[in-house]
């Protein structure tokens, strides 16, 4: 499944994509609220669904209440959108038309990993680490595909790095390594923007990391039965059209369910929670001469079985 967050009058709303739609969770709900279903499977799903009472919130309710209901849900959706022109008002949204937000709007913690493909690591001068290099991103760097990347008044040198997160489904700590995937809820692109004369000034990242909206994140959550192995990805980004970073996740050092357990062995996973992976070559910094964003500039990233999460570039 593709899970989206969505604005629909002014609310925020539960979505999940269904071809050229995005299904509204809400409305799929009223579907399976009255009568009987004659469908097994979809009937055996409802129950699930029922259990609950009530529609979950946000993204961080729904994938806190695990695998099962998410599979619930698919079977209920694919139900109610398989109606086609006789559906309720409001439950088929065009995708195209759909206000697409972050999935995730305040995630606990955005933990991203550092020089995580070696030839990222060499272009910037530095060797491979030996271990996990690992940082924060705090919460006002959230954004959503769509909105402007806002460049910060303080920095003249703010770069593009395109990244695949990981999002955490289940609480977990000291987890190994063979149960990571059982703590995976899914996937999406997070755009690790970054502010090189902060960070380079600081000799550490966070403030450079962390300016507002220095992390786009989206187009939705792709479930891991729509993406079984994250390490054979194509990851691309744009820059006005040009393409400045292609490789694929299989460069990774540190594979997905490795960082999930490393970390756990000391921090303990909450729902919702990202770990960004780490951006391949091709960064600006290190570029000759130079590449930075600007404002009016269009940066796009694209993550294989993922999509393409597109930002403007405005100024202060």
């Amino acid at each position: 499944m593709k899970l989206v967050t969505y604005e629909s009058k002014k609310q925020s709303c539960l979505g999940v994509v269904q071809g050229d739609f995005v299904v509204d969770v809400a409305a799929a709900y009223g579907t399976i609220s009255k009568g009987k279903i004659s469908d097994a499977k979809v009937a055996a799903a409802a129950k699930v669904l029922r259990k609950l009472g009530s529609p979950p919130q946000d993204m961080i309710e729904l994938l806190g209440l695990g695998e099962k209901y998410r599979q619930a849900l698919g079977v209920v959706i694919a139900s109610a959108a398989a109606t086609g022109k006789k559906s309720p008002k409001g439950l088929l949204v065009p995708l195209a038309k759909a206000r697409l937000r972050a999935p995730i709007a305040h995630p606990n913690k955005i933990t991203c990993i550092g020089l995580n493909y070696a030839d990222h690591a060499r272009e910037g001068g530095q060797d491979p680490p030996p271990a996990p290099i690992f940082f924060l991103k705090s919460h006002n760097t959230i954004c959503g595909p769509g909105d402007p990347i806002k460049l910060p008044p303080n920095s003249t040198q703010v770069d593009y790095e395109a990244e695949m997160a990981v999002v955490i489904g289940k609480r977990g700590t000291r987890i190994a390594e063979s149960d990571a995937h059982k703590y995976i809820a899914g996937y999406m692109i997070l755009h690790d923007v970054s502010a090189r004369d902060m960070q380079f000034a600081d000799k550490q990242w966070y403030r450079g990391k962390s300016c507002d909206t220095f992390a786009p994140t989206g187009p939705w959550i792709v479930t891991p039965d729509e993406l079984p192995d994250p390490h054979v990805l194509r990851i691309s980004l744009t820059l006005n059209g040009q393409t400045l970073q292609d490789s694929n996740t299989s460069n990774l050092i540190f594979k997905v369910p490795f960082l999930v357990s490393y970390l756990s062995q000391s921090v303990t996973w909450e729902v919702g929670d990202l770990i960004s992976t780490g951006t391949p070559p091709g960064v600006g910094f290190a570029r000759q001469p130079p590449v930075f964003m600007k404002a009016g500039d269009t940066v796009s990233v694209s993550v294989e079985g993922i999509g393409t999460l597109t930002n403007p570039v405005a100024g202060p």
